[in-house]
């Protein structure tokens, strides 16, 4: 057996037959998985400075002169890198002085922050197949973001004691979205559109349903039995993503009091639906080192704030190191032209926009395939890997260590 990076539920029941240096024939893989395990033999990167292929010991070298001549440097990615990776990174980020930042600073962080600090109670993803009754999919659509959540551990199987007869009886799914996402296929009975950026007010009008008022919304009848069903619940647990984080922006803080009353009448859970396959990894490790899970600097002891955050710090940084991450390609545009002005180090399996800007680029091995380490699944808890194939390139976390030493 294998487990899967291609997403943050790391899989570990793949089963994979090797054809000659490569992947022949796999099971139980998704359809991200299946493209994660063939990205093995496609668009790999070479090790290149201004464009121009070079050795690796070269482009290690150009990296870390780089790096250790800036005054301001940032070293952001981390989500698709090992637990042992983000460990000598952040050694690195306070060698130099740097900011340290990942993903979650514009995405998931507000959740994960939470959940880590112990605002939101949690849960793993044993407990939700083994107990859970009530699932709320809340802007989220794991159908097409982790393709096996609903089959391995959310609406679908059966649990080991309790919810043996899995979604045709023990569970209820309930989906919170603008839109009608393939999730919203499978749950259609429970599914409640919201206007974009309306859910404040859909949180507003639950929390009053759950109180035992009326709420001031359109169909009264359908979010007070709404409010019945969650009552009920015997283990509720909610899941929620990108859509219901985008929507909420800096008012975070409003789905304080729908968790807090959701405890009050049964028992909560959430796990945010991190994407990237070790975000939550990076959280929980610069948590446990400087009590912040990102936008971190080192330039004078330990500094936290909005401010160094990948969006804001591009504006004055005079060196980035890219490592687990493509924002060139997920950043707004406006952003990625400003990374495209400042010396940028890419380290990564393959091309992607990133790479095609950077001034130093540095191939690495595919985590899971072609090399071991640890992660920290979306629900915190720790899985180790081994590598599947034999490889020649150097794990993130050696070429981190390689750049350490020589700066």
């Amino acid at each position: 057996m294998s487990i899967c990076t291609g997403c943050s539920l790391l899989c570990d029941d793949i089963e994979v037959e090797l054809k000659g240096e490569g992947i022949g024939t796999t099971k139980n893989l998704c359809r991200k998985g299946q493209g994660h395990y063939e990205s093995l033999g496609v668009e790999r990167l070479a090790p290149s400075v201004d464009g121009a292929e070079v050795s690796l010991d070269d482009a290690i070298s150009k990296a870390a002169k780089v790096l250790s001549e800036a005054e301001k440097p940032l070293l952001f990615g981390w989500g698709n890198s090992t637990l042992e990776a983000q460990i000598v990174g952040i050694e690195l980020a306070k060698k130099l002085g740097a900011v340290i930042d990942d993903t979650s600073s514009f995405c998931q962080g507000y959740l994960m922050e939470k959940v880590l600090n112990g605002v939101y109670p949690t849960c793993t993803l044993d407990d939700v197949r083994n107990l859970a009754d009530v699932l709320i999919y809340w802007g989220s659509d794991p159908s097409s973001s982790h393709p096996r959540h609903m089959s391995r551990f959310s609406y679908f199987p059966r649990g080991d004691k309790k919810r043996q007869r899995g979604y045709e009886e023990d569970r209820t799914a309930i989906v919170v979205d603008v839109r009608v996402s393939p999730t919203v296929e499978i749950a259609k009975s429970g599914f409640f559109k919201v206007l974009p950026g309306k859910d404040p007010e859909f949180i507003d009008a639950l929390v009053t349903a759950l109180s035992g008022k009326i709420p001031k919304v359109e169909d009264k009848k359908k979010m007070l039995g709404l409010g019945t069903t969650l009552k009920k619940a015997e283990y509720g647990v909610i899941f929620p993503g990108l859509g219901l984080i985008y929507s909420l922006k800096d008012e975070i803080d409003r789905l304080d009091p729908l968790v807090a009353k959701l405890n009050e009448v049964s028992e909560y859970k959430v796990i945010p639906m991190v994407g990237h396959y070790n975000m939550r990894g990076f959280n929980q490790t610069l948590l446990d080192e400087t009590g912040y899970i990102n936008r971190v600097s080192f330039k004078d002891g330990v500094e936290h704030g909005p401010q160094f955050a990948i969006t804001e710090f591009l504006e004055e940084c005079d060196a980035v190191m890219v490592i687990g991450s493509d924002p060139a390609s997920a950043l707004p545009a406006t952003i990625a032209k400003k990374l495209a002005k400042v010396p940028t180090i890419a380290i990564d399996p393959h091309h992607n926009m990133t790479t095609e800007l950077a001034k130093v680029t540095i191939p690495s091995a595919i985590s899971g395939l072609e090399t071991g380490g640890s992660a920290l699944r979306m629900d915190g808890l720790k899985i180790e890997f081994e590598p599947v194939v034999e490889s020649g390139y150097l794990s993130d976390a050696e070429i981190l260590a390689r750049i350490k030493e020589a700066i």
